[in-house]
């Protein structure tokens, strides 16, 4: 099991978010956490990136990593793209992805990597020297992906990506996480757009109120009542 999540639970501001959240994701599977909003789904993701206190357990590939610093796990190949992007705004696309090879191993690969990013989004090498700024949403949201794979993860956390995405940008984005994945990237994937996640997902996790309610491959729970009625409108 690549990641192994046991009873995992969150309070912040005087209040629980998350309660006894179990979930278990396997090496090369894409992953997604569906649910409303305030359903707990980033405060998941983000207590596996260390940026919240928590209690319970977390492995990753078997080593327990509850108590490690946030800054330490991406190093472990732990890597979250925010909801967001949160690109740095007057820096060039290049400059934005070497950000992602900050810590001293992914520093070793950093020419290759940025290479391997380049032949696999060679749009983003079209605008390498281009200010973060002027680019479109779906292209920040691109170098905001690419500069996560220069952290060279294990686990790739995606945090809502095809937020005010376009639809025609919403179908590339998704069959950009398909080609992610087929280059042994196991992925973690938080989204609304519900009915194309479930088409591309091994398994998905529902979350309903800080606790997971329903857990089934993607074509089950497509087909499942209660995921029609709450999320598809159908």
């Amino acid at each position: 099991m690549l990641l192994d999540i046991e009873k995992l639970s969150v309070h912040y501001d005087g209040m629980q978010a998350l309660f006894g959240v179990d979930l278990h994701v396997r090496e090369g599977e894409i992953i997604s956490i569906l649910g409303s909003n305030g359903a707990g789904k980033t405060t998941f993701i983000n207590a596996v990136s260390g940026m919240l206190s928590c209690s319970g357990n977390m492995y990753f590939n078997g080593i327990p990593f509850m108590h490690t610093p946030a800054h330490e796990r991406v190093p472990l190949g732990i890597v979250q793209v925010p909801e967001g992007r949160r690109l740095f705004p007057v820096m060039t696309v290049e400059e934005n992805l070497l950000l992602g090879s900050a810590h001293k191993e992914a520093r070793k690969h950093r020419k290759e990597s940025l290479a391997d990013v380049y032949d696999f989004l060679p749009r983003l090498k079209e605008r390498r020297s281009q200010i973060a700024k002027t680019l479109s949403g779906g292209e920040q949201q691109m170098v905001a992906i690419a500069r996560a794979l220069l952290s060279r993860p294990k686990l790739l956390m995606l945090d809502e990506p095809s937020f005010g995405l376009s639809p025609l940008l919403v179908r590339d984005l998704f069959g950009l996480i398909q080609r992610i994945s087929q280059q042994g990237i196991t992925v973690l994937l938080v989204e609304q757009n519900v009915k194309q996640t479930l088409q591309i997902v091994d398994r998905s996790y529902v979350f309903e109120n800080g606790h997971v309610v329903m857990e089934g491959s993607g074509q089950d729970l497509l087909k499942n009542e209660h995921v029609k009625k709450a999320f598809l409108g159908m």
